[in-house]
């Protein structure tokens, strides 16, 4: 996990809605009816509290999290059990599934070739904040 990319500013990002896009056969029946819509209104509820940071690594791969991916990160949501979070290990940013029962808690990673992380004797384990969105680029 990278460095925070920085607060989101409220800026309108004006982009045209044209409805539903099938990922399985075409529908020719849509309409072409457009809006604009606002990505900051769509993808953030809490502007003050909410954060981008760069995904780095492949531990949540089975998430949809990816190398290089934005996270959208809201501060203001309680983390709960099976949420995603940015969690600070020792100092360390990372992002992995909350895992919180019976008092306990752990960091589970989307890939199974990472173990999952257990709070131990005398580690400093801080949620940081609820990931809310993950936004993907493909090249162009």
């Amino acid at each position: 996990m990278s460095s925070i990319l920085g607060s989101i500013v409220a800026r309108r990002m004006p982009l045209l809605h044209v409805g539903a896009v099938c990922a399985g056969f075409p529908s020719p029946a849509d309409d072409f009816a457009a809006r604009r819509i606002d990505l900051t209104e769509v993808l953030i509820a809490h502007p003050q509290a909410t954060f981008l940071l760069r995904a780095q690594g492949w531990s949540m791969k089975d998430a949809g999290i990816g190398d290089g991916d934005m996270l959208v990160v809201d501060r203001a949501i309680s983390p709960r059990h099976n949420h995603i979070v940015v969690a600070v290990v020792d100092g360390e940013f990372t992002v992995k599934t909350l895992y919180q029962r019976a008092g306990r808690i752990r960091l589970k990673p989307a890939n199974p070739t990472f173990p999952d992380i257990v709070p131990r004797q005398g580690q400093t384990i801080e949620i940081w904040g609820v990931v809310t969105s993950c936004i993907k680029r493909f090249a162009a």
